[in-house]
């Protein structure tokens, strides 16, 4: 009598187990998953870099506004001008989202403080303005 048991645990266990093919299926859905964040986020995360440098060239623009109300000489100032005049704050953001200086350009009253966007090249289709 203690036969049958002893058959009924030994199946018991060899059911316990995973396959090798329900891990791989599961794998396969965290796979998925992943996928469609990622296809989800990584568009999001570019037009968070774009609005953050349009958001930051502003700020630098009033810095540049500043700086020419301050120094009548009329020279465009360079963010180290800006940060050496302690108009910008030295942890303020002096670079774009993508590790680039901003353009600052200035011709007479007008004054453009920009972004060569994420190619870094100046000219170019995806450049912020």
């Amino acid at each position: 009598m203690t036969a049958r048991p002893n058959k009924q645990l030994a199946r018991r266990r060899r059911r316990a187990g995973m396959t090798l093919v329900e891990i791989m299926i599961v794998v396969i859905i965290m796979a998925l998953v992943a996928g469609a964040v990622a296809f989800a986020v990584i568009p999001q995360l570019n037009r968070s870099r774009i609005e953050t440098a349009r958001t930051d060239a502003m700020a630098v623009r009033s810095a540049v506004e500043l700086y020419l109300a301050q120094n009548p000489t009329g020279d465009c100032p360079t963010m180290g001008d800006l940060v050496d005049e302690r108009i910008l704050n030295a942890s303020a953001r002096t670079e774009d989202p993508w590790g680039n200086d901003f353009v600052i350009e200035c011709d007479g009253d007008e004054i453009s403080v920009g972004s060569n966007g994420p190619d870094g090249q100046p000219g170019t289709e995806d450049d912020i303005r």
